[in-house]
C-alpha cells in the first residue's frame, strides 16, 4: 500500500470515450495498492455556481454531489482531470467543478488552500487536432496548480475523434505507461 491516493475526475460527455480510455491506460500503471477513485463528473452534476463574494453572503455548506466532490478532492494526494478538449479548453463540468473551488476557499473550516497545497494536479486529454490546440486546457490546469501551490504533474495528450481512435495513437499509449511515474 502506498501513501498516494488518486482521484480521477472524468469529464467526457460520453462514458468510456477516448479520454477515459487513455486515463485508464495510464492508471493501469500506478503501483498496486495505490488507492484510485473514479468519478464521472456528468454523473455527479453540480448546479450553476453562485459567486457569493463581495457582500452576497456565505457560500453554503456543501451537500450532495458538491460534498462528494469536495470530500474526495481533499482525500486525494493526486487529482487527475480527464477532460477531452472541448472548444480548446476543459469540458464545462470541469470548469464548473473548479468554480466550486472558489466557494470552498471561502469556507474557513475547509482550509481549502492549505489542504490543496502540495497535492499533484494532472491532466489527461484527447483531441482531434494538433497538441497546440490543447494549450488553453493545459494553461487552465497548470495555472490552477500554481495558484494553489500544487505540484503540476503535466498533461498526457492523445489524438482521436471517433470512439476508440486513441488506442491507435502509439505515442500516447506508450507515454501512458510511465505518465504517473512523474
Amino acid at each position: 500500500m502506498t501513501d498516494r491516493s488518486f482521484l480521477f475526475l472524468v469529464a467526457a460527455a460520453r462514458a468510456g470515450g477516448n479520454t477515459e480510455m487513455l486515463a485508464r491506460r495510464a492508471a493501469g500503471e500506478i503501483p498496486r495498492g495505490t488507492a484510485q477513485t473514479w468519478i464521472r463528473l456528468p454523473e455527479a452534476p453540480l448546479p450553476a455556481f453562485e459567486d457569493r463574494r463581495h457582500g452576497a453572503g456565505d457560500h453554503p455548506v456543501p451537500e450532495g454531489n458538491e460534498k462528494l466532490l469536495m470530500d474526495n478532492t481533499f482525500a486525494a494526494t493526486d487529482l487527475v482531470i480527464a477532460s477531452p478538449v472541448y472548444w480548446y479548453s476543459v469540458a464545462a463540468s470541469v470548469k464548473l467543478y473548479l468554480d466550486y473551488w472558489s466557494g470552498w476557499m471561502r469556507r474557513p473550516e475547509a482550509e481549502f488552500k492549505a489542504r490543496m497545497k502540495g497535492k499533484a494536479l494532472w491532466g489527461v486529454s484527447v483531441l482531434s487536432e494538433g497538441p497546440e490546440q490543447a494549450d488553453p486546457l493545459v494553461g487552465t490546469l497548470e495555472k490552477t496548480a500554481d495558484y494553489l501551490g500544487m505540484r503540476w504533474g503535466g498533461v498526457l495528450l492523445g489524438n482521436g475523434s471517433r470512439p476508440g481512435d486513441v488506442l491507435r495513437d502509439e505515442v500516447a499509449m506508450k507515454a501512458a505507461g510511465t505518465f504517473f511515474a512523474g
